[in-house]
C-alpha cells in the first residue's frame, strides 16, 4: 500500500523519516526508518535515504509497511517440499527467504508460506514461529525441518541440542584454504562493535564453544569449493569461522565485504573479463544435507537439497 504526501511549510527542513513517522499512525520511527532504508520512499520521484531534509512543497510517495502482528499471516508462497509425514515436513528453503517475521521482514517468510500450506504446525516457538525448530540465515539456502506437532517439535529440538543431528553444508570461499581438511575450534560471541555480527571471542561472557570440520572439494585459484560439517550450531558459525581463518565465504557482505559477484571477478581468461554481469548476490552457502531421527518412527533419515541454480552458475564459471 502506498500513501502520498505534500510537504507542508511547517515541515520544511525535517528529515523524511521524522516526517513520515509523524504522519503514519501505528509505526515507530525505527520502523519507518527501516522501510525508507529499504527503498520504500520517493521524494519528487527519486528514491531517498532516511536522512534526507525535506523542502516545502515536495511530493512524497511512501510504501507503507505492514503493521507488525503477533500472528503469522498465511501467504501463498511456493515451497519445495522434500519430505512430509504426520509429524514433520522437510523443506528446501530458497535464498532470500527469512524463516520467521522479524524487524524489516514481516511478510514473505517461511512461516507465512507454511501457515498457508499446512493445517497444523507446532506452537512451541510462539505465534510468530509456528513449526520452526532451527533456522537458516535469510540468504542461506537448503534443508530445514519443520514440526507439525508439539511432541515432534520437542523431540527434534532435543536432537539439535544434544548434537545427534548431522548437518552438511556446501560453500565457496573467496580465498584458498591452506589445508585439505581441518577442524576450526574457536568460541563465538557477540561482535564488540556491530550488533548484527558475531565474532570469535575468547573468554567473553557472550561466547560459547564452536567447532566446524571442513574438507576441500576442489580448488580454483583463489576460490575453493568446500564441505562443512558443524559440530555446534552457533549463530553465523560457518561464516564467522571461515572469515576467522581468512577464507570468507564468497559474496558474504557481512563477513567478507562484497555483496555481489560478477562474471569478470570469477573468470580468468575463460570469458571477457570486462563482463560485469552479476551472477551472485548472496553468500555462497547452502545447507546440503540434514540427518535426523524421525521422532515418530525412530528411523534415521537423511534429506538432501541439490545445489541451487545461482551457486551452480558460479561453479560453472570458476577457473
Amino acid at each position: 500500500m502506498y500513501r502520498d504526501f505534500v510537504v507542508p511549510e511547517s515541515s520544511d527542513g525535517d528529515r523524511v523519516d521524522l516526517f513520515l513517522s509523524q504522519s503514519c499512525d501505528g509505526y515507530s520511527r525505527t520502523q519507518i526508518r527501516a522501510a525508507v532504508q529499504d527503498d520504500g520512499a520517493e521524494v519528487d520521484g527519486k528514491i531517498c535515504r532516511p536522512s534526507l531534509k525535506l523542502k516545502h512543497g515536495q511530493q512524497i510517495r511512501f510504501r507503507v509497511p505492514p503493521l507488525a502482528t503477533d500472528d503469522t499471516v498465511p501467504e501463498n508462497i511456493p515451497l519445495d517440499v522434500l519430505y512430509e509425514d504426520d509429524g514433520m515436513v522437510v523443506v528446501n528453503k530458497p535464498p532470500g527467504m527469512v524463516c520467521h517475521p522479524a524487524r524489516g521482514h514481516w511478510s514473505g517468510t517461511l512461516t507465512s508460506a507454511l501457515a498457508y500450506r499446512f493445517q497444523s504446525l507446532s506452537d512451541v516457538g510462539g505465534p510468530t514461529r509456528p513449526g520452526i525448530v532451527h533456522r537458516l540465515d535469510r540468504d542461506t539456502s537448503g534443508v530445514i525441518v519443520i514440526a507439525k506437532t508439539n511432541a515432534v517439535h520437542v523431540h527434534l529440538s532435543d536432537q539439535f541440542a544434544d548434537r545427534s543431528t548431522e548437518k552438511e553444508y556446501f560453500a565457496i570461499t573467496n580465498a584458498p584454504l591452506d589445508r585439505d581438511r581441518d577442524v576450526i575450534d574457536a568460541p563465538i560471541g557477540r561482535h564488540p562493535y556491530q550488533r548484527d555480527k558475531m565474532a570469535v571471542r575468547a573468554n567473553h561472557m557472550t561466547s560459547k564453544p564452536a567447532s566446524t570440520f571442513y574438507e576441500v572439494i576442489s580448488r580454483h585459484g583463489r576460490f575453493t569449493q568446500v564441505r562443512l560439517l558443524p559440530k555446534t550450531g552457533r549463530t553465523h558459525q560457518l561464516r564467522v569461522h571461515l572469515a576467522h581463518i581468512r577464507c570468507p565465504i564468497l559474496c558474504d557482505k557481512l563477513y567478507g565485504g562484497h555483496s555481489v559477484v560478477s562474471i569478470s571477478s570469477l573468470t580468468s581468461g575463460k570469458r571477457d573479463e570486462s563482463d560485469t554481469s552479476v551472477v551472485l548476490d548472496r553468500q555462497a552457502l547452502h545447507a546440503r544435507k540434514l540427518t535426523i531421527t524421525n521422532p515418530q518412527t525412530g528411523k534415521r533419515m537423511t534429506f538432501e537439497a541439490p545445489i541451487p541454480e545461482d551457486l551452480q552458475r558460479v561453479i560453472d564459471l570458476l577457473p
